[in-house]
């Protein structure tokens, strides 16, 4: 009998591995298990300390801290510039005769009244500080060719000029052929005014262009340097009798320079939200130099002189204390923060000076006949103003 074929034998499998990061991974797992089993607990995180308030804006600044500044104010223009055109007149003293009555009428110095002529004002400063409280402003303004003329003829020609010059001569020519019997007079006055200011300024407050809206008013205190000059001018021509000679003239300068420290304040009132009303006073005491020059000549130019041959010319000096005291009263209109308008009336007295009514001689016999200066008058001038201020 015959056996079967026997199957073929088969083939053992050989065991699965493991993919080799398997073993890796759990033993980084364990090691990981096994630190963070042996690893306290970290503390809770400490609570820092506050830091220190900045201190206040009128308190040193604490080291460490920059000083603080007022919210917005170093946006505010730190410069500021403005044109202003001035209409101004003055008061004057009673009149000196030019001439004796003729008929009733009689010349004198008071009939060159002062006309209103033009002028220009003109200032610029700066403010100082973190909050802008401190400034210095310079200024000049000043109001040229006050005066008028006025005149008289006689057909007769009988005007007896004042002053008389005897023994003085034109050109070997007796000064009286000029001064009596005269057919005509005119008298004219030319004065001028100048001032010059340097002020230290310190705002109690904000700037009256940035002040709250809250606050309606602001003050501010100025101290300084002012030069005033007030010059005085009268010039009279007589007309000669004989037509043949030129026209006398006889001319009286006097001129006052003021100086010295002065004080004052300016005051804002908002009375919209950027309309303001202000005025600003100052007062000054201070030195006057006083000069006053007296002379003769004809309209040729040719100097009268003394028998001795000194010309008819005096030069005189003082020196005096003398105040002044001025007010601006206007409205400033803040177009915008950079540009305001301006209008007003301003009024400047001045006291114990001298004038060139005053210093009118009543003879010319000799060179020592000039009167010596004569101050302790005063005089008062006013005017309107309208202009514009630049901030940058």
């Amino acid at each position: 009998m015959s056996r079967p074929p026997s199957a073929p034998a088969r083939r053992p499998r050989p065991p699965r591995r493991l993919p080799a990061l398997v073993p890796t991974a759990l033993v980084l797992a364990g090691f990981v298990a096994a630190a963070g089993s042996a690893q306290e607990p970290l503390p809770a995180p400490a609570t820092s300390p506050a830091l220190p308030e900045p201190p206040a804006l009128d308190e040193p600044a604490w080291q460490g801290f920059p000083p603080r500044v007022a919210p917005g104010a170093t946006a505010w223009p730190r410069w500021f510039a403005g044109a202003t055109g001035l209409v101004m007149t003055r008061t004057l003293p009673a009149g000196a005769a030019t001439m004796q009555p003729v008929d009733g009428t009689q010349l004198s110095t008071a009939a060159a009244g002062a006309t209103w002529p033009g002028g220009v004002d003109l200032h610029l400063g700066r403010w100082f500080g973190p909050q802008q409280r401190h400034a210095v402003e310079f200024i000049y303004w000043g109001v040229y060719n006050l005066g008028g003329t006025g005149s008289v003829t006689s057909d007769a020609a009988a005007i007896t000029a004042i002053p008389q010059a005897p023994g003085a001569t034109f050109g070997g020519v007796p000064a009286s052929s000029y001064l009596v019997d005269a057919s005509g007079q005119q008298i004219a006055r030319s004065d001028v005014v100048n001032d010059v200011e340097v002020n230290w300024i310190y705002a109690l407050g904000d700037r009256p262009e940035f002040q709250p809206r809250d606050r309606a008013v602001s003050l501010m205190w100025l101290a300084g340097f002012r030069f005033f000059q007030v010059n005085d001018t009268l010039a009279l021509t007589t007309v000669p009798g004989d037509p043949t000679l030129a026209p006398a003239l006889l001319s009286v300068a006097t001129n006052n320079d003021l100086y010295g420290g002065q004080v004052g304040a300016k005051f804002d009132w908002r009375v919209l939200p950027r309309l303001r009303f202000n005025t600003v006073p100052k007062f000054l005491i201070g030195g006057n130099a006083i000069t006053n020059t007296t002379g003769l000549a004809d309209r040729s130019g040719q100097q009268a002189v003394y028998a001795d041959g000194t010309p008819v010319h005096r030069h005189e000096t003082l020196g005096v204390f003398s105040w002044l005291g001025s007010v601006d009263t206007g409205l400033a209109w803040d177009v915008t923060d950079h540009w305001t308008l301006s209008l007003g009336y301003r009024v400047v007295g001045v006291g114990n000076i001298a004038q060139a009514d005053g210093q009118w001689p009543s003879s010319l016999d000799s060179a020592a006949s000039c009167p010596c200066i004569a101050a302790g008058s005063s005089t008062i001038i006013h005017g309107g103003f309208a202009g514009f201020e630049g901030r940058y």
